[in-house]
Parts: C-alpha cells; structure tokens; sequence
C-alpha cells in the first residue's frame, strides 16, 4: 500500500543521472489516491507485499521503477485493468523498514511513461514501458507568460488562505521559467481528483496542461475562499461562545457568593429543555423564554420569582401537541354502547352516527354536543362511554353554582394565588389536547357582579374560534379544537341563547318501569351484590319485589335512588351473613319493609274521586314528569283573582288568560255575569312550598275555572297538558314522555295534549301507549269534552246561578 504524506513539501530537485539511463522494463507499483509529476519529491508509505518487492527490486539494481495511480482506490489487488497506462518513471532516494513491517521511500519522478506491456510475476508487478516527452515550447509568448503569471498569483492566494505559504515557495514559484515545470508543480500542490489530476499528466501539450491547471486553481481559490469565511465565522462563533461561558461562570460565582448555589442555573436550564420539548407555537414560545430571561435575572427567593416558576410550570405541563390516536371501529362501539346502557336507541344512533363521520373525515372540527334530561338516566356514562369507544381520555368538570367569569377563563397574573381556568386546568390533568371533555351541569350557570361565566364559554365551545382560546393566566393562544366537548344538562330553558346555539341538544328522557326493571336486572342488582360481596348464592330478588321497589320506594326519572334502594337490601343482606347467618335470601314483596321499611310512596292518584274545580295538570320539572293539579274555590267577594302555590309569572299570566277566555265565552258556557262580579276567584296549585313555572298549564286552569263556574265535574283519570289562547286554542308543550311517564306512574289512563304535539307519540315507549290513550286536540271545546263527566252543557239564554261555593 502506497499513501501520500502531504504535510511534507514536495519541492523541485536536480535529477541525477540522464534518460537514456532508464531501463524500459521496470517494477511497477501501483499508488493510491495521488498522481506523480515528474521533478515531484514525496515519501510513500508502502505496505502491500508486491509494491515491498517493486521497491526492494529498484533499490538491488538502479533504483528506478514505475509509479502509476490506481483508477479505484478500493482494490487490493490491483491487475492491469485498474491501473491508468500512463504513470511517472520514478527513482527511490532513500528507503526506510518500518517495526510494523511496512517500507518509507522517499521517491522523485523523473520522466513520464507510458505502458506497453504488463509483465505479471508472483513476487512483484513489473511493466515494459515507453518514456513520453512533453511538448516544448520554441518561445514563450506573451499569451503564455500572462497565463504563467495568473498561476503563479492564484498558488500564491491558495497557500495563504490555506496558512501554507512561506518564503521559499514564493521563490520557487518566481525562478521557474518552463510553463511545463510551472503546471506540474503546482498540479502537485493543488488538491486535487485523481481523475482530473491524471488528465494533466496525460496532455503532452504544454500550454493546455497550463490552461487546465489554471481553471482549476480558479476553483480551487473559490472554494478556498469560502472555506476560509466558513472558519472565521466559526472560529467568531466559538468566541462568542467561550466569551458567553465565561461571562455565565463569573455570573454563578457572583451567586455562589450570595449563597444561591448551582440550583438556580439547573433550574433555568431545565426549563429550556422542557419549553423546547413542548413544541410550542413561536409566538407562545417566545413569550415563555421572556419569562424564563426573567426569572434568571430575579433572586431565587422572591415572590415575583415563586409567580414565574408557577406559570412556566403550567406552560411546559399542557399538551401543546400531544395528543392520542383515534380508534373508531363503528362495530365494536355500537356493541360497546349497547352493553353499557340499555334502550336509549336514538342517542346511541346519533353517538355512532358522529364516529362514523370522524371516521371518514378525520378533520372535522369538534362538535358540541349537549345531553339533556332527567338526573341518573346516564348522560355522564353515555359522554364516558364514548371516550371508551374513541380510546381518548376522558375528563369531567362540573359547572353547577359557578359564578365567577374567571373559573372559566383563568385569573389574570397580577392576583395573588392566580390560576388557570377550569378548562385549560383539565387538559394540564389529562395531558392530551383530544380528550372527551365533559362540562357537567351547563344549566346550573350563574352570574353575578364576577361576570358570565357562559358568556367565556362562547369562545371555548365555538369551533371557528377556539382554535385560539385566550385564557387570562396563560395569556397566550392555545388550540381547542381536537377537544371532542360534551355537555349535560337537566333542562335547558336557564342556558343562555348564544351558548344554545352552539350546541346540538339531544334528549335523554326518563325510562319507564319496565325499563327500569330490566336495567335493574340487568345491571343495577348485579353491580350492588359485587359491590356487596355478595353473590348469586347470597341471595336473589324477584320480579315482583324490584317492581315494588320501583313503583313504591322510588319516585324519579332516573335510576339513582333504586340503586340506593338496591344497595340498602343488599347492605342488609351483607351484614347477616357477617354475623353468622347462613343461608340463601330469597327477596319477596312481602319482605320489603323488613329491608326498606314502609312503602314511600303511594302509587295512586291523590283525588280519589271526580270533583268540581279539581283538574289533573302534567308538569315537567328537572326529575322528570308529576301530575299537577288545578285547584279552583269561589267565595263571595268583588271579582278579585288570587293565585297561589308559588306560581311563577308565566303561569300567572296562563291563569289570567284562561279567567279571560272564560269571561269572554260566560253566555256559552251558561255562566251569569254577576258570578264575575260579585265572586272572587282563588286558583290555587299545591303544594304550596315548591316553586312552579312554565307554559303548559293553561287549558287545565281554564277547565277548572269552567269546572267552578259550571258545576261540572271533571274527570280524575283524564290528565291534560297545554296552553291556552284568548280564543281557545290549544298551544303545544314540551316533556310530553316525561309529563306521561309521570301520569303512567299515578295511574292515570288518559291524557288531552295539543293537536301540534301528535308528533312526539312517535317516540314515545310503546308500553306506555298502550296503558295510556293520549287525545289530540285543537280547541278548549274537545277539552271539555273529553275532561267532564256526561251532562249536557247549558245553551245560551238557559242560565244556571254558575257558582260553586268555597267548602
């Protein structure tokens, strides 16, 4: 192996001895990645076994052997395609054995060669050859001697942006007169291809060779030249560097002094490496390292510096960009949904109806989607249902009695004990910026001299805006728009319109018995025994007994308190088998009191009979649907109307226009004037400590008013919901299943509702349609005519007295 020591100048020599000394059959030794020019003088380090035998042959007989660059530096084993035909006759000065078993020859080329035969022999290469001349020039031009003097400038100007010129070469350079000797020395120091630098040896002509070496040395000062900018500017930036750490050594002396310690520059330095790993926006980012600049130049002990490590702690733990990766499989959710809630086959089909499109347009912006009914009918389980069929997180914060603008949307820095809002708070728990995030209670907002808190929800739940939500503490932009937002409600007449607006309301009513029974089969009771420790063996409950449960211990829409119920039998159960009790318990009706104690509630109408003046209302309040009655007493007085029970101003304003209505209609109905006169009218609403409200009770106080003025008697199994105008007509309610689940559950058989509400029968449960007749009616008139007993009504100009006297 042959290789080039270029540390080592390579300079002009006298060559010893004539041409026609040379013989023309000579070892051969390939080199690698280096060209010999002739009058070139360079030491080779020589380690194959056949260039050792090449050079060891040279020194035994005349010290000459030809020298010629391998076309690919990779072979060991070079053959005579490998080698480049024309090479440098060579002649070894001096030879050194190295330890390691290689040779040092210090070797000149003399002439150039070109090869004519290859000669292969087991102990060394050798080669028939046939010297080349160059072509002399008769006389230099001055074309020529120009062109010899840009070489020479440009070597100078590569050797001094190299650091390599000295003296000597500049001398050189001057003294060499042949343009031939002038290319290949300077072909010698150029660094240059063994391709480009074999094509020089190659041309005879010597003003070409000069002009090839020319272009060259013009590259080669161009990249030498910006090779030389790139050092000085990392030579500065290594300045700038060592100057900084000497600066930021002197500075923790400084501080060591003050007695801060090493802890402060690890914390700085900490939170550099977690503000870069947080992939903050630029904007973001450079308002973190502002703060960070900050709290490096503050005492570690200040209170201003405790406020810094506070908010750069909030900024590096919120998931900026982390985030998990959806799994929406439409099967297994559909499954997943129908193991965990029963019934519920409209919510479910618009639950998987939303993954299915995510699934096919994975960019859709979040929706907001707000569950609406009863307590306990599963609107939390439903929002953590889908985060279990999403594989997202699932985060749930509540909103009932929140008051303050800044629990919402953050406090602002410049109070003490100041933090972020609720939301941004819940996404720093759950560490991901995707999760299903559940604002329980939206309609228990309120709103004082603090501000509105569902006017800060606006931003956050709009998803053309909250790709920006602002919060006060953070005081930078922060993207909510991965956050899948649920929110829950029991009724939605207290949100605000702005917030309703943006969000698609879907209703989860109350369940009927037969559902509740089968969820309590089904789910409820084998969660209690678990719970319990009990099992199967322990004890069972018949179907008798969980419907007496059902019907006479619990009095909801949802299933919350027949859980309790539940878990009161089975906490019973529990502690007699602790005591030693052995044996199965077998739960009948007849032994629920023993468990339970006397039946709560009383599965029966409150008015045992029909009477005058008592009319049977629906009402619809957050626990679901109940009767309402309608009591009317007249008693002699100035035609004054007093309304009590609580009444709330809308069903103030129903009693007024169904006494109008009634006045208005007196001579059809058989009323005289004088009972308006000389009779005040009490509308009364029991019980009187709970508040009442709403827009559907006005055709039930106008059949009780009729009811009162008439003495007709009203029904007490026909129930009746709606509201009434000055001129009869029936207006259409909301609630309709919860107001006739409530119904179903006193016994009521039948029901009057508006005309325009005959839609809502397409939903409701098929149980309770055929336990219950529902009547559609357009006017007061087929109220009445359903809602009182037989008894022809009195036509005009047959007057009765119309009064019926307060008991």
């Amino acid at each position: 192996m042959a290789e080039t020591d270029m540390d080592d100048l390579i300079e002009i020599i006298e060559k010893e001895g004539s041409l026609e000394d040379i013989p023309l059959t000579l070892p051969m030794m390939p080199v690698r990645d280096v060209v010999i020019f002739t009058d070139m003088l360079l030491p080779l380090f020589v380690g194959r076994e056949k260039s050792i035998k090449a050079v060891e042959k040279a020194m035994a007989k005349d010290r000459y052997l030809f020298l010629c660059a391998q076309k690919d530096s990779e072979v060991e084993n070079p053959k005579a395609s490998d080698v480049y035909e024309m090479g440098t006759v060579g002649r070894v000065q001096k030879m050194l054995k190295l330890p390691d078993g290689r040779i040092k020859a210090l070797v000149q080329g003399i002439t150039k060669a070109q090869i004519k035969r290859f000669i292969k022999k087991k102990a060394s290469f050798e080669v028939e050859i046939a010297l080349v001349k160059d072509l002399e020039l008769e006389e230099v031009t001055i074309e020529t001697e120009a062109l010899m003097r840009n070489v020479r400038e440009s070597s100078e100007k590569i050797l001094a942006l190299r650091g390599e010129l000295s003296g000597d070469v500049g001398l050189i350079l001057e003294h060499i007169e042949s343009p031939g000797k002038l290319a290949d020395l300077v072909a010698a120091n150029l660094r240059l291809k063994v391709e480009d630098a074999q094509i020089l040896l190659e041309t005879s002509d010597t003003v070409k060779r000069l002009t090839k070496v020319n272009d060259l040395l013009a590259r080669e000062l161009e990249l030498s030249t910006v090779q030389a900018r790139i050092q000085t500017d990392v030579k500065d930036e290594i300045s700038k560097s060592q100057r900084d750490y000497f600066l930021r050594e002197q500075v923790k002396a400084i501080h060591r002094e003050l007695g801060e310690g090493e802890d402060r520059f690890a914390e700085v330095e900490d939170y550099k490496v977690k503000l870069k790993k947080a992939k903050l926006p630029p904007d973001s980012l450079e308002e973190a390292f502002k703060q960070l600049r900050r709290l490096e130049q503050m005492h570690s002990d200040s209170s201003e510096a405790s406020i810094i490590r506070t908010y750069l702690d909030c900024i590096v733990e919120l998931p900026w960009n982390r985030s998990t990766k959806d799994f929406l499989d439409i099967e297994k959710s559909a499954q997943l949904l129908d193991k965990n809630h029963y019934g519920l086959d409209k919510v479910k089909d618009r639950i998987l109806e939303y993954l299915s499109v995510r699934k096919l347009n994975p960019g859709l912006k979040g929706q907001i989607i707000c569950f609406a009914g009863p307590p306990g009918v599963g609107k939390t389980s439903l929002g953590q249902a889908i985060a279990k069929a999403m594989k997202r997180k699932f985060i749930r914060i509540s909103l009932g009695g929140i008051r303050d603008e800044a629990e919402i949307r953050g406090h602002r820095r410049t109070y003490i004990g100041a933090m972020p809002g609720r939301i941004l708070q819940g996404l720093r728990q759950c560490k991901v910026n995707n999760p299903v995030f559940m604002l329980d209670e939206i309609d228990k907002l309120g709103n004082d001299f603090r501000g509105d808190p569902s006017s800060a929800l606006l931003e956050a739940l709009d998803p053309e805006q909250n790709t920006e939500f602002s919060d006060h503490y953070l005081n930078m932009p922060f993207d909510l728009s991965k956050v899948l937002f649920i929110l829950t409600a029991n009724m939605t007449d207290t949100i605000p319109s702005a917030l309703l607006d943006r969000m698609e309301v879907i209703r989860i009513p109350g369940y009927t018995r037969e559902e509740k029974q089968t969820i309590a089969t089904t789910h409820l009771f084998p969660r209690q025994l678990k719970e319990n420790g009990l099992g199967r063996r322990h004890i069972t409950i018949s179907s008798g007994a969980l419907a007496a449960v059902i019907s006479e211990y619990t009095l909801e829409a949802g299933l919350r308190e027949l859980e309790r119920k539940l878990g009161a039998i089975c906490r019973k159960i529990a502690r007699k088998i602790a005591e030693g009790q052995k044996g199965k318990y077998a739960i009948k009706k007849q032994s629920l009191t023993t468990f339970l104690g006397p039946p709560t509630y009383v599965d029966e109408l409150d008015q045992e009979e029909s009477q005058v003046g008592l009319v049977t209302g629906l009402a619809w309040t957050e626990v679901g649907g109940e009767p309402l009655y309608i009591e009317v007493a007249l008693c002699h007085g100035k035609g004054e109307l007093s309304v009590t029970g609580q009444i709330g101003d809308v069903m103030q304003e129903s009693a007024r226009a169904a006494l109008t209505f009634t006045k208005a209609n007196m001579e059809r109905f058989g009323i005289k004037k004088e009972a308006f006169e000389e009779k005040d009218i009490h509308i009364h609403v029991p019980a009187g400590a709970i508040p009442k409200d709403g827009p559907s009770a006005g055709i039930a106080m106008a059949t009780a008013l009729i009811s009162a003025f008439t003495g007709r008697v009203v029904r007490n199994q026909v129930a009746m919901t709606g509201e009434i105008s000055l001129r009869g007509r029936v207006l259409p309610i909301g609630g309709l299943k919860e107001k006739a689940l409530g119904a179903l559950r006193v016994g009521i058989k039948k029901i009057i509702i508006p005309e325009k509400n005959r839609k809502d029968l397409f939903d409701m449960p098929k149980s309770v349609k055929k336990k219950i007749e529902f009547f559609c009616v357009k006017e007061l008139d087929q109220v009445l005519d359903i809602a009182f007993e037989p008894r022809q009504i009195p036509q005009p100009g047959k007057e009765t007295d119309g009064v019926t006297e307060a008991q």
